[in-house]
């Protein structure tokens, strides 16, 4: 992760269930998002500190507080201007990512066509993107490929691509290949995964739903200076 924070121009990373979906749904509302590693006691400080609402987990949704949940974010947006949204994939991801010169963006099913729009803006041919599918956690803390993050991730590149970037490594084409032969089914597929599974299981099915909003939203979440801003509403950007 170190190196392709100084290797690459821009990364974009992809958490679909949930981290970069709620990130969208913040930006949306008029936040914005600080993340943050997976919720501890130094997570309370943090917030405090940059005068942040400090978003829950789902588990404890229901109490109108913000959560990583998308669906609770839409329904009880933050009071403040500022949420530190801990995540122990994308978010932390995007906070290491954050020590490097690499510009890092969040990306989903949601906003791939607007965040695909702006690299094409911003980062013309021949620079170099990383896209990043962040994956999950077994209970042992090792990492579970997630195939949503991929779809997530292709859906990026298959803009791309579809703009007539050229350069795609045979990962970049495997995983538009694999998001590109999903199509209509997405949604469905969505619920299907072990992931849309596991939040249908938790009775956080309406978060699927958000997540495959797919093109729903034009965000382009750019990290500067440890805050993930809508660069899309900057046209300097």
């Amino acid at each position: 992760m170190e190196a392709l924070a100084d290797e690459a121009d821009v990364a974009v990373v992809v958490d679909v269930l949930s981290f970069a979906t709620s990130v969208t749904v913040a930006l949306e509302i008029g936040a914005t998002v600080l993340p943050y590693p997976w919720r501890d006691d130094s997570a309370v400080a943090f917030a405090q500190r940059h005068g942040a609402v400090l978003a829950v987990g789902r588990s404890q949704t229901g109490t109108g507080r913000v959560s990583l949940s998308p669906a609770e974010m839409r329904a009880h947006p933050p009071s403040g201007g500022a949420v530190v949204l801990p995540s122990p994939n994308g978010s932390t991801i995007a906070r290491r990512l954050a020590s490097g010169t690499t510009t890092c963006v969040a990306a989903c099913l949601r906003n791939a066509e607007a965040v695909a729009d702006w690299l094409d803006g911003r980062f013309p041919h021949p620079a170099r993107v990383a896209v990043v599918a962040a994956g999950e956690r077994w209970p042992d803390d090792s990492l579970r490929p997630a195939v949503e993050d991929l779809w997530g991730a292709g859906a990026v590149l298959s803009a791309l691509a579809a703009g007539g970037r050229p350069g795609f490594s045979p990962e970049a084409r495997a995983a538009r290949a694999t998001y590109e032969a999903i199509g209509t089914d997405l949604a469905a597929a969505l619920h299907d995964c072990a992931g849309g599974q596991e939040l249908d299981a938790l009775g956080f099915g309406a978060d699927v739903d958000v997540a495959a909003e797919v093109g729903a939203s034009s965000v382009v979440p750019v990290l500067r200076d440890g805050v993930f801003v809508d660069a899309a509403a900057d046209p300097g950007s």
